[in-house]
């Protein structure tokens, strides 16, 4: 291997370094399997709606069912292997979101229930609930201010 002298030759190793990534494929794949969950969360929907249950209850049973399924398939390493094999189509929805949480609380769980399960179930929620509740502290006190 000859040095690297310049940024052209730095250019070059980094390209025969760097795997191709079938991205036309990734994207299919992501789009695939996320159309899949959003799909299964719409079934789960209409079959609410057709017991006849009001709109909010409907979607609060749907998040609920969702994060359920995906707590669930991550507990049994199924989640994991679709996240693999779809990228973020298995992270964007909502079951993305509760395998986030599950993951690092499994994983650490012979640490006990405070420092294993506890702290590294908010390490990933944490960062999110906190800056979502703050932003929606300081949008609603902007709505407040210019209605």
């Amino acid at each position: 291997m000859k040095p690297i002298e310049t940024k052209n030759d730095y250019q070059k190793y980094v390209d025969e370094k760097t795997p191709n990534s079938p991205i036309w494929l990734n994207m299919l794949k992501a789009f695939v399997v996320g159309g899949l969950i959003c799909l299964i969360g719409q079934f789960i929907a209409d079959y609410l709606t057709s017991l006849g249950l009001d709109k909010d209850t409907v979607s609060s049973v749907t998040s609920i069912t969702l994060v359920f399924i995906g707590i669930f398939l991550t507990a049994i390493n199924v989640y994991n292997r679709i996240g693999k094999f779809a990228g973020a189509g298995s992270i964007v929805p909502i079951t993305g979101f509760a395998n986030s949480i599950a993951s690092p609380a499994i994983e650490f769980k012979s640490e006990g229930l405070v420092l294993g399960v506890g702290a590294k179930l908010f390490q990933v929620a944490g960062p999110v609930l906190v800056y979502g509740i703050s932003t929606s502290i300081v949008v609603g006190l902007l709505y407040y201010l210019f209605k």
